[in-house]
């Protein structure tokens, strides 16, 4: 009887040692899994960030652009410098400032173009522009139009004086 009982022993203890010794490799494995997921996490964040830096940092090339000036509301005014090889981008100046302006598609037809760093939103349209900042929600231009629109807007004036009577 002194043993079984010491064999019953011997097994469970034993059991019992395979059993933790399995739960601690298990532990490990996880963990290492769960470290090189977080690495692997952290290098596919520090890759995608600068890329989207990237697109709004750089430095717009004005040199061969066709420029377009808005006249705004409240004496505001911005300038657009479009270049027939990239029609993905414009330029714009801002407050003595030049933005790489990408474009996002519409379903309208409108032209909008975005800088999602500075938050800066161009929508274009062809009576008017307006300029908004999505990062203080509110609007920066409006009534945006280019110089020939407002000429052509202006009243005609005659060329001959008026006769007095």
């Amino acid at each position: 009887m002194k043993k079984i009982f010491q064999l019953i022993s011997v097994a469970t203890l034993t059991t019992s040692i395979l059993a933790l010794s399995a739960q601690v490799q298990a532990s490990n494995t996880t963990s290492k899994t769960v470290s090189k997921t977080k690495s692997i996490a952290k290098e596919n964040r520090i890759v995608a960030v600068p890329q989207i830096a990237d697109e709004d940092d750089a430095e717009p090339n004005i040199q061969q652009s066709n420029a377009f000036e808005y006249k705004c509301e409240l004496g505001n005014s911005l300038t657009l410098f479009t270049n027939t090889e990239d029609d993905k981008h414009v330029a714009m100046r801002w407050k003595k400032r030049l933005y790489r302006m990408t474009r996002i598609e519409t379903s309208t037809g409108a032209n909008r173009f975005e800088n999602r760093k500075a938050g800066f939103v161009f929508i274009g349209i062809p009576a008017k522009g307006l300029l908004l900042d999505s990062h203080k929600a509110q609007q920066l231009a409006n009534e945006c139009k280019t110089t020939e629109a407002v000429l052509a807007a202006a009243p005609a004036v005659s060329e001959t004086p008026a006769q007095p009577k």
